[in-house]
């Protein structure tokens, strides 16, 4: 498969800042060949009219100035020799490796295509296009087949997402997260093809990514909110003890004033004069006493 080597040179193109033709953000792929997340360049502003090819279960797009087709519950477009796919009608793109485009897109005939590439010219309007004469032998090996079906078996065309006419312009939803669940509710359907139940599948994950990284970040706060709670219960208490010791300062205050004022009282005699002196003061001046008298 081409896949690898496209998504390593995309890859390639990111880390240098070269910008690929398609102007591809590609981070990871799926094992059914799908980079998504592209922008390829073309802009749908409304929910396009879509008209059924005759005899094929795909429709395509009349008035489109690109090569615009709906098959299997995914929109496709074919540019630059790539295939692009999307469950929304304009987009985001995911680029398709060869190998997985449905065959009923494949042989789709030359002239429902509104945009086709020089290569497209010389080859009948009323057949498909010559896929193994471009994309060379190793891809009609692994297609073998891709231009020979029952015609009178082809499967019933999938429901149009006709929900989506509701949202164009600004109400168009950007967020893949916010088309899925668009999407999740409005439009049933199964898919045939596993490229398309691969896409829807990517889709389930990423909102399942989704929602766990919610929860997480849920619990995170929860925690985060019961911590301040137990530090602010904590300074509570601690304002709490500071409050009381204060209050037990302010009683004792009072009690140290008294003892001080009594000490003072005491030195003072009965008639308010100072007592004599004791200890090593008084035998002092007593022995001044004696010697004055002698």
């Amino acid at each position: 498969m081409r896949y690898p080597l496209i998504a390593l040179t995309l890859a390639i193109s990111t880390l240098f800042g070269m910008a690929p033709a398609a102007e591809a953000q590609v981070s990871f792929g799926v094992n059914i060949g799908i980079a998504p997340g592209i922008n390829i360049g073309i802009n749908v502003p409304a929910y396009p009219r879509l008209v059924r090819v005759p005899g094929y279960p795909v429709y395509y797009d009349p008035r489109a100035d690109s090569n615009y087709f709906f098959y299997d519950g995914l929109y496709w477009v074919f540019q630059g020799d790539d295939w692009y796919s999307s469950t929304w009608y304009n987009g985001p793109w995911s680029l398709t490796d060869r190998g997985y485009v449905p065959l009923f897109v494949l042989r789709v005939p030359v002239r429902y295509y509104r945009q086709p590439p020089q290569y497209f010219r010389n080859w009948r309007p009323d057949s498909p296009p010559r896929w193994n004469e471009r994309w060379g032998h190793e891809w009609e090996q692994e297609r073998a087949g891709w231009d020979r079906w029952d015609r009178s078996k082809s499967p019933k065309a999938a429901p149009l997402p006709s929900y989506q006419r509701n949202y164009s312009g600004e109400r168009y939803p950007r967020a893949e997260r916010q088309q899925h669940e668009l999407r999740s509710r409005n439009y049933r359907y199964q898919p045939r093809e596993e490229v398309t139940r691969q896409h829807y599948q990517q889709e389930r994950q990423q909102q399942q990514q989704r929602q766990h990284e919610q929860r997480q970040k849920q619990l995170r706060q929860q925690e985060q909110q019961q911590r301040q709670q137990r530090q602010q219960q904590d300074r509570s208490r601690g304002d709490s003890r500071g409050d009381q010791q204060r209050n037990q300062r302010g009683k004792q205050a009072p009690a140290a004033v008294q003892q001080r004022e009594q000490a003072q009282q005491h030195r003072k005699g009965p008639e308010g004069k100072r007592v004599a002196p004791r200890g090593k003061e008084a035998t002092k001046k007593a022995l001044e006493e004696e010697k004055d008298r002698k």
